[in-house]
């Protein structure tokens, strides 16, 4: 691949230590055999079955962040989701500033070098690029994000670009999509939350449900847009928008809207290639019936499919659940939408009427087939195959269409979704970009590392540090594992946990212990299975009583509230003794076995070199771990090392199995 660019610091420093490791010559070890070290220079990025290469045909192991958490709401007005004012005037909003000021760029982009975190998953949303309404881009906001992510090529930083959207849009509980496409639907964005079909933080106002908005997923507007524009063409034929046929024009738009970014930002050597579509869902799709949902996730109102779809217009005797201890319970039954209210504007039918899935011919509201979502052509329904996937060849067309480089970081709706059926003919340099979340820690808000619980393949409850970290490892190993059984990367898009644990206990004592143990075991995970990732989240606007300005989410590794010294490029850090850690960066060869031990400092790392390759193997090796310096054990060839740039050079001209260790110099009294 040319043109997509990554980094890499090649530095003169002496060498100040070497060790003993697997019976090494210390003496021979060194003696500085290795080439001069040349000026820094500029790589592109591709993938080579199953791992990231550069071209120099070095094996990468990309960390980084989702930039940024409040990129989902507007800038101005400040769209917060706790503000209800100017909810309803979606056309009027700008984020130019999103995911903070231009001015502030550089502050950012130099601690997560400073970290080591230089690879960035970039979040736009549909709505901040076409808010105003169809075909009409916001020219300032494109201007804007080509800027920052300018800026972050001059840190060395890369980013793929993530068209992020949760539960579809704001106006049905999420972030993503603009307004008007409800709207185009024939959706009365004002009657979503009242009648049931979305629960909005902006109407409910505080306090606001832990994780209330995934269950909008659940819910008949988010429901309702993901099967249009996933499978319209099947399940609603009868329903066009200006002429075109429901899901060609939601298609178009959301790809219309992409390109715009990638038009603006595809000639930038440090821009990697494109996200799909964050999360996506399927909506109806796929349901054997209408009785009950395919998920765990039952919190507050949750109608059924069946009341979901006729809640529109009449009320449903719907089940009200909540967190009970570690099990989700109904608690009883409320009335939704008790007044029958229509969510569907003067003039437009609903949908799903229309298509005759439901009726309410005599006054009775009643589903006439149950089973309408369940097949296609009399065949039973695998959303990957038959709808995620037609999707997904054609984003990859499209957005090659502008950027021809590009890398296309792909999506399935959960970590236990189908997998989707790659094949030896589809499109090449595709990423495998699942998402992962201990799901215990995120709905409690606490961690212990002595227990925790399997959901998959069965509920079940474990026991014991070590089986906790092996059931992180496996978890991730079976992600992994999805790509390499297509022969392609995966990197883990999103994972991390809520820094607001055991109600906020950290903001009063100053202490992240808990938080610091908990990321330091996903990261072990994350290790283990020489996985690249972008955490989430780096959130610029981050505070302890607003979190991420969303939903009440709370996930960013720095905050403002914690940044108590402006001199200090790690002052706001949280957690930053698990997340800032050495790691392997580039390997000139193939990568085997990496750790880290947040107690001892101690980094080990194998690998098989490849003496084709003419660069070295570059360690991150964090200042921050490693204030009094460190020594290097190396069982071959030599190393150097400069702490400056926090970059350990390992040089191998053989083909042979190497080991490294990297620990803390030796305390001298």
């Amino acid at each position: 691949m040319s043109g997509r660019k990554l980094n890499w610091i090649l530095v003169i420093s002496t060498v100040l230590c070497v060790g003993t490791m697997f019976g090494c010559d210390s003496e021979e070890d060194s003696t500085d055999t290795s080439p001069p070290i040349e000026e820094s220079q500029s790589q592109s990025i591709t993938t080579d079955g199953i791992w990231i290469k550069d071209d120099l045909g070095r094996t990468l192991i990309l960390r980084g962040v989702n930039l940024g958490g409040s990129t989902k709401m507007p800038a101005q007005p400040d769209g917060a989701s706790h503000i209800r004012e100017g909810f309803f005037d979606c056309k009027n909003v700008s984020f130019v500033g999103r995911p903070f000021p231009l001015e502030e760029a550089d502050e950012h982009f130099s601690r997560l070098k400073e970290w080591g975190l230089t690879f960035i998953r970039f979040l736009v949303t549909w709505e901040a690029i076409e808010h105003a309404g169809p075909g009409q881009y916001d020219e300032a906001y494109l201007n804007y994000v080509r800027d920052v992510v300018e800026k972050a090529g001059e840190y060395g930083i890369n980013v793929f670009i993530d068209p992020h959207q949760d539960a579809w849009s704001r106006w049905t509980g999420g972030d993503g999509a603009p307004a008007w496409v409800l709207e185009k639907i024939g959706m009365d964005i004002t009657k979503l939350h009242e009648t049931g079909a979305a629960f909005s933080h902006q109407i409910s106002g505080d306090p606001y449900p832990h994780m209330m908005w995934p269950t909008n997923r659940n819910k008949l507007g988010a429901a309702t847009m993901y099967t249009l524009f996933f499978a319209g063409n099947e399940y609603a034929p009868n329903t066009k928008v200006d002429g075109v046929p429901v899901q060609e024009y939601l298609q178009n738009q959301y790809i219309n809207a992409v390109k715009e970014v990638a038009r603006r930002v595809a000639d930038l050597p440090n821009v990697v290639g494109y996200d799909s579509m964050n999360e996506p869902d399927m909506g109806f799709i796929a349901l054997p019936n209408l009785d009950v949902w395919d998920t765990l996730l039952t919190q507050g109102l949750v109608p059924t499919p069946a009341q979901a779809l006729m809640g529109s217009m009449y009320p449903q005797e719907v089940g009200m659940w909540a967190l009970e201890g570690l099990m989700f319970v109904q608690q009883g039954t409320e009335t939704m939408n008790t007044d029958g209210i229509s969510i569907w504007r003067e003039g437009p039918e609903d949908i799903w009427k229309a298509n005759g899935v439901w009726t309410d011919e005599g006054g009775v509201p009643r589903i006439l087939q149950p089973n309408y979502f369940a097949t296609v052509n009399g065949h039973e329904v695998n959303f990957e195959r038959d709808f995620l996937k037609p999707f997904l060849l054609r984003y990859i067309e499209e957005i090659r269409s502008v950027d021809p480089d590009a890398l296309v970081f792909v999506e399935s709706r959960g970590e236990y979704s189908n997998p989707i059926p790659w094949g030896s003919d589809d499109p090449p340099h595709v990423v495998h970009a699942p998402h992962w979340y201990d799901g215990l820690t995120l709905f409690t808000k606490s961690y212990d590392p002595e227990f925790n619980m399997r959901t998959h393949p069965k509920l079940g409850m474990v026991f014991g540090a070590e089986n906790v970290q092996a059931m992180f490892e496996g978890q991730l190993r079976e992600l992994r594992d999805r790509g390499t059984a297509d022969e392609i990367p995966t990197l883990i898009g999103e994972f991390g946990l809520p820094f607001n644990l055991n109600d906020g206990e950290s903001y009063r004592t100053g202490g992240f212990e808990t938080q610091t143990r908990a990321m330091a075991d996903y990261l072990q995970a994350m290790d283990a299975n020489l996985l690249s990732y972008t955490l989430w989240c780096y959130t610029a606007d981050n505070t302890n009583e607003r979190g991420d300005q969303c939903y009440g989410e709370d996930f960013s590794i720095f905050s403002q509230d914690q940044r108590t010294d402006p001199e200090d490029i790690n002052s706001g850090g949280r957690a930053l003794k698990a997340v800032v850690r050495p790691y392997a960066r580039a390997t000139a060869g193939e990568p085997h076995h990496m750790s880290f031990d947040i107690s001892t400092r101690i980094f080990k790392y194998e690998y098989s070199s490849d003496p084709t390759i003419d660069a070295p193997t570059e360690i991150f090796v964090p200042n921050l771990q490693y204030l009094e310096g460190y020594t290097v054990e190396l069982s071959h060839g030599t190393f150097e090392k400069d702490e400056e740039s926090q970059t350990l050079q390992i040089f191998h001209p053989e083909d042979q199995k190497l080991g490294i260790s990297v620990r803390l110099l030796p305390f001298e009294n």
